[in-house]
């Protein structure tokens, strides 16, 4: 019977978290709670094994770190800077803060990238006068397109690396960063044509921009000197973690620990916590316990197990069926103990005489990063943009991203079966 409490929790929180009458981290953490007390959850298991605090940590220490970068000016100078070099035309300005987010996310954390990227669009967006919606949807995709491309971008992509040893980062780049580079000019394409009549500025308000002198927004010169340094040394640790041997994580508390400590005579440490985005991390909290209670009962388990029994071992069906599957599911659940449940089933495959798994490998990294744009929870960056658009009082729906995210995830998913088709299946 916990199965079924699990699945009715699940889809009854998940149903309020759509229709969004009632907050959605309340919601969250109250079905969280609700698989507590239905006894599908042990109280120690969600706190230990479901919650993932490495997320929750990172996520903390980013927001810290950017809202006190934020104090010094600095995003609004990079921000009118980058605006004037395009004359602040507004398809050039999506394309642009597209393209820096993805690459930023190939190299970096999603939730990173998008915490660097997002002060900046509504920056420019209030200069210009225009609704910053257009350019926080593509900075959504983009993220979750460019963090498919590497070994570090996405999780998924780190658990697949560290359970298969010969899938190094150099593998990863050259096997996903070209369709992921097709995907991303097919879908940034789409938005422009999707949103042309929003992508509009006055020519007064273009002029205005660009009497704006940059440099007149760095007014506080000691904050600015330790933010950035500090920022740009937590942004280098991250690029070179694999060396140092040390989680993300601990680089991230790091970084906002020491930023803090610095500037407490500009920036009381009370007033930095204020700032932080505390609905986005319950959010993440209640939703890793309802995840956390459908991976208890053994539906994730069953779901990766019937994939392989469906397909009966044939290859070019089993990678299809594992890029959809994943695909589909990680626009709903998290898609990290999705993943961490399909890596030993398909190991297991080698027992049954399979010996190129690569194939089901670029599969699932491909449906579990790439279903990340499927719906607004479908990952992380996802649920910290829509934070952010709440606090600028620019708010987007769960049915206004759906109608984006779908489509892009679709499309997504057939241009990635093909390239899969034709590299590596068409053999068999």
């Amino acid at each position: 019977m916990d199965w079924v409490f699990a699945l009715a929790i699940f889809t009854i929180s998940y149903i309020f978290i759509i229709s969004e009458k009632i907050n959605r981290a309340l919601v969250a953490c109250l079905g969280g709670v609700f698989m507590l007390f239905a006894g599908v959850l042990d109280l120690n298991a969600a706190f230990l094994e479901h919650i993932d605090w490495h997320t929750i940590v990172l996520l903390l220490s980013m927001m810290i770190l950017v809202s006190i970068t934020s104090q010094s000016g600095f995003f609004e100078f990079i921000a009118v800077f980058l605006a004037q070099r395009i004359k602040g035309r507004p398809i050039p300005l999506l394309i642009m803060i597209s393209t820096l987010t993805a690459i930023g996310s190939a190299f970096l954390n999603n939730v990173t990238t998008v915490l660097l990227i997002v002060p900046i669009v509504f920056t420019l967006t209030k200069m210009l006068q225009i609704s910053a919606i257009p350019y926080l949807m593509a900075a959504i995709l983009a993220s979750n397109i460019g963090g498919t491309a590497t070994l570090i971008g996405d999780p998924p992509n780190l658990m697949i690396g560290q359970a298969v040893e010969h899938l190094t980062f150099n593998a990863f780049l050259i096997n996903l960063a070209p369709i992921v580079i097709v995907i991303f000019v097919i879908i940034m394409i789409g938005i422009c044509f999707l949103y042309r009549n929003q992508l509009l500025v006055s020519v007064d308000n273009r002029k205005k921009l660009m009497t704006i002198h940059p440099k007149s927004y760095l007014q506080h010169k000691s904050l600015l000197f330790k933010s950035v340094t500090v920022l740009t040394l937590t942004t280098v640790g991250f690029t070179i973690q694999p060396l140092l041997n040390v989680e993300l994580t601990s680089v991230a508390m790091a970084g906002a620990l020491l930023l803090m400590l610095l500037t407490y005579d500009d920036k009381r440490t009370e007033e930095v916590f204020q700032t932080v985005e505390w609905v986005t991390i319950f959010f993440f909290v209640g939703l890793f316990m309802l995840v956390g209670g459908l991976k208890e009962v053994g539906i994730i388990d069953e779901i990766a197990k019937s994939i392989i029994y469906y397909t009966e071992g044939d290859l070019p069906k089993t990678a299809m069926l594992i890029l959809w599957a994943s695909g589909i599911l990680s626009g709903f659940v998290d898609n990290i103990p999705f993943v961490a449940a399909m890596i030993p089933v398909i190991l297991e495959f080698q027992d049954y005489g399979m010996t190129n798994l690569d194939p089901l490998w670029w599969a699932l990294a491909l449906g579990a990063c790439l279903g990340g744009n499927a719906t607004l929870i479908g990952a992380s960056s996802n649920v910290i943009v829509a934070g952010l658009a709440i606090k600028e009082k620019q708010p987007f729906t769960y049915m206004d991203f759906l109608k984006i995210g779908a489509p892009t995830a679709i499309v997504s998913f057939v241009i990635s079966s093909i390239y899969l088709y034709f590299r590596y299946l068409i053999f068999f």
